[in-house]
């Protein structure tokens, strides 16, 4: 068990900072379409209407 907490979970550690840190670096790469967050709204989506039994705020979202 020594072994273990010794060598190999701070090693598991170090791994998976590393590749955290390859995954986050990899977006500087990405064309800037990609790097971009992603959209909210679904694109070509007919709006659909809002059911009557829902209280008057959400009738506003839509």
């Amino acid at each position: 068990m020594a072994i273990f907490r010794q060598y190999i979970a701070p090693l598991l550690a170090v791994l998976v900072f590393f590749f955290a840190l390859v995954a986050v670096s990899a977006r500087i790469f990405l064309p800037s379409d990609m790097a971009a967050p992603a959209p909210i709204e679904e694109v070509g989506v007919s709006s659909q209407s809002t059911p009557s039994h829902l209280p008057p705020a959400a009738h506003n979202a839509s």
